[in-house]
Parts: C-alpha cells; sequence; structure tokens
C-alpha cells in the first residue's frame, strides 16, 4: 500500500507544480483591432495611375499573364486602363469593377470574397454593389487613398498578385 500511496502523493505534486507554473504564464496578446482605413487624398495623377499600370503589366507579362489593368481616381472614375493582347473581353468592365470597389470601401476586393465566401452575403445589397473577387486594392500614397488598381484575366490569385505588383509601386 505504501508504494501507492507515495506514488499517487508524487503524481500530485507534479500536476500541481505543473499547473502552478502554466498559470503564471502571461497570456499572450490580443491581437490588434485593425485600424481604421486611410483616409482618401488627392486623386492620383495621369504619371502616377502610368507608372502604377506599368509595374503591374509588367509583372503580368513576367508571367505570362493576360491582364486588363484599371487605375481609377477616389470616387471611383476611370483614370487610366490597359488591355493586354488576348485577354478576355469582360476583363475590363471587371478590373474597373474591382477598382473601383477597392475604393469606394477602402479595402482590397478580395475581402468582399472571403465574406461571400464564408457565408456572408449581405453587402449585394449594397446599392454600390462590391465586386467580390481578388484584384482590387487600394493605391495608397504618404498614408492617403489616391485611386485604387484593379487587374483581371487570371485566377484570382494571378489577379491579385498583378495588382499588389502595380500598388506597390505608388508614390
Amino acid at each position: 500500500m505504501r508504494p501507492n500511496v507515495f506514488s499517487a502523493f508524487s503524481i500530485a505534486s507534479m500536476l500541481a507544480l505543473a499547473g502552478t507554473a502554466l498559470a503564471q504564464q502571461p497570456a499572450p496578446a490580443p491581437a490588434p483591432a485593425p485600424g481604421p482605413p486611410a483616409e482618401y487624398g488627392a486623386p492620383i495623377t495621369n504619371e502616377q495611375a502610368k507608372a502604377v499600370a506599368g509595374a503591374a503589366f509588367a509583372a503580368a507579362k513576367k508571367n505570362n499573364w493576360r491582364m486588363a489593368i484599371a487605375i481609377v481616381g477616389p470616387a471611383g472614375e476611370l483614370v487610366y486602363f490597359e488591355k493586354m493582347d488576348g485577354t478576355q473581353l469582360a476583363s475590363g468592365e471587371i478590373s474597373q469593377g474591382k477598382g473601383r470597389t477597392a475604393v469606394l470601401f477602402r479595402r482590397p476586393s478580395k475581402a468582399f470574397a472571403d465574406q461571400y465566401a464564408a457565408g456572408n452575403t449581405a453587402f449585394t445589397t449594397f446599392p454600390e454593389k462590391p465586386v467580390a473577387s481578388e484584384g482590387g486594392l487600394p493605391i495608397v500614397v504618404n498614408g492617403k487613398i489616391v485611386g485604387a488598381i484593379g487587374a483581371s484575366g487570371g485566377t484570382g490569385q494571378q489577379d491579385g498578385m498583378t495588382a499588389a505588383a502595380g500598388a506597390s509601386a505608388a508614390k
């Protein structure tokens, strides 16, 4: 009997010490709350739009993706558009829609695709119907949204990578 009592006491002591050690660990820091989206700035200039589209076009060409690339201003108006030869016809309108979505809602168009995939379709009732597809990104210069880029013609991921290459070239 004595060995069983000793074993039970040893196990209980180890569990108590382990519980104390775990209790002393600091709680993980909560994830930071997303900050407010960037504010709008002066509209993107034609020269800036050409540079953004040029970087996106170069990324698409390097990867052999046929893309339509639209640059829109802060109100969603078309500032610059370029389409590669052989790009599907619908991509022109889709790229503009992705750009408008990104600038008017101040977030990537992929955010709506993610919400749609999660079953949230409430945004489909908005008067300005967002395009729920990857490939639209706000263009931010000096912390202000000056416009957005929309890319269409490949897979969602390809469109997103093309748009990101363009948006990162903004100055």
